[in-house]
């Protein structure tokens, strides 16, 4: 398995080949992209795409942690964070290793 991984200029670039646009304006539309979902994700809204998987954030409630070297206790503040849940195609297509 190669540990390639997958960036925003990949991205623009498949939408040049892909779509057509210049190389500006795939670049400009992929940014536009993950701007919009961010922004939808930092107020609070879940981002769903069809057949892929759903974004949302989570609440995490202030809770005591311990360090796991030392095993002294220590605060963890409340705090959001970010899941991904996959659709059932992708998590299908993810483990049969099927590229269509």
């Amino acid at each position: 398995m190669t540990s390639k991984t997958l960036t925003r200029m990949d991205l623009s670039e498949a939408v040049f080949r892909e779509v057509g646009l210049s190389r500006n304006e795939s670049a400009q539309l992929v940014e536009q992209v993950l701007l919009h979902m961010s922004d939808a994700l930092v107020q609070g809204e879940q981002v769903k795409i069809s057949s892929f998987g759903t974004f949302s954030v989570r609440e995490k409630s202030a809770r005591v942690g311990r360090n796991p070297k030392t095993g002294e206790e220590a605060p963890i503040p409340p705090r959001r964070v970010l899941t991904f849940r996959l659709s059932h195609l992708m998590k299908d297509r993810v483990a049969t290793g099927n590229k269509a």
